[in-house]
């Protein structure tokens, strides 16, 4: 190995790290925006490496030590930090980076909500032209119910409340991580998913409309679907954006745009993951309430959504 040639290469990224070192050192951690603190992290596993290549190749106690002592301080940085900084970047992150990575991909985000939109639309036209393909969208037993009893399904959450929370928590936490990994099918999986759950929604949707039980089921519908569709359109979202990484990288080579778009994927799963939490505890305990009057769900509902838009279209004060 040329040392000096190596030294040389590689000085520049020690220069970078020290300069962000004294940056938090001097202001902390909030003072680096959130691309510069995973720059830090890639930063110190690269330092990390070069010491390791240092030691192995004698290349001199002086740049040996100073190389330890950067890493060292890299590492109470990122690994032992003050508790109180990490939940400020974190507070900071859901006041200002989430909104900011939606803006920046709304795009992918409104594809994914055509799709699933699409989805309801063709299930609406197909379970009006024929009454069979309900049977295959929708279980027997919950055609059964609406259409010979007239009634809906929900009441079977009451009773049951925390269980039927954490299950739904859980299923629509399934669902969304499913639609962002189907992004390494280039897409295809994600496209499925949120065509499929349109295609089911719209099938219900038909169903309770044919039998005059549209009013209850959207009431039921509101409170929680105003957070846990929009998380579902931000999860296909995520799915496209690396679906985009794989198929179409641009100016990047796959590898680099895969790092790039999956950085920005992960951070709107970061984002949905308390989306997908509130709305299932409202749809556990909140929207199945029979003591609840519909007109106060529809009420909730839109205003939760309207908070979500209102949160979404968030700046920065300059």
């Amino acid at each position: 190995m040329n040392i000096q040639r190596w030294i040389a290469r590689r000085e520049p990224n020690w220069k970078q790290l020290d300069a962000l070192l004294m940056q938090i050192e001097k202001k902390g951690l909030k003072s680096l925006k959130a691309d510069e603190i995973r720059q830090m992290a890639s930063l110190y596993r690269s330092v990390s490496a070069d010491l390791a290549r240092a030691r192995t190749h004698q290349v001199g106690e002086s740049l040996v030590r100073d190389l330890q002592i950067l890493t060292s301080r890299s590492y109470n940085q990122i690994y032992q930090g003050s508790r109180r900084q990490e939940w400020q970047a974190v507070v900071e992150f859901y006041r200002w980076g989430l909104p900011a990575v939606i803006q920046q991909n709304w795009a992918y985000i409104a594809i994914a909500t055509a799709i699933f939109m699409a989805g309801i639309l063709i299930a609406w036209w197909f379970a009006w032209q024929d009454p069979l393909f309900l049977s295959l969208m929708v279980p027997e037993e919950i055609i059964e119910k609406v259409r010979d009893r007239h009634e809906l399904w929900m009441g079977s959450i009451v009773g049951i409340e925390p269980l039927a929370s954490s299950g739904i928590m859980i299923n629509n936490l399934k669902v969304s991580f499913t639609a962002v990994a189907g992004g390494i099918t280039a897409g295809l999986l994600t496209v499925f998913i949120l065509a499929s759950n349109g295609l089911h929604i719209g099938a219900l949707a038909t169903l309770v409309g044919q039998n005059n039980l549209a009013y209850p089921f959207w009431a039921f519908v509101f409170p929680h679907g105003s957070l846990e569709l929009p998380a579902i359109f931000f999860a296909g979202g995520a799915g496209l954006l690396i679906a985009r990484a794989i198929v179409f990288p641009g100016k990047y080579r796959r590898a680099d745009a895969l790092r790039f778009y999956g950085s920005q994927a992960a951070q709107l799963v970061f984002g949905i993951v308390p989306m997908l939490i509130i709305a299932g505890t409202i749809e556990g305990f909140f929207s199945p309430n029979p003591i609840i009057p519909d007109p106060l769900k529809y009420i909730v509902g839109i205003g939760l959504f309207a908070l979500l838009i209102n949160y979404c279209s968030r700046k920065p004060v300059s």
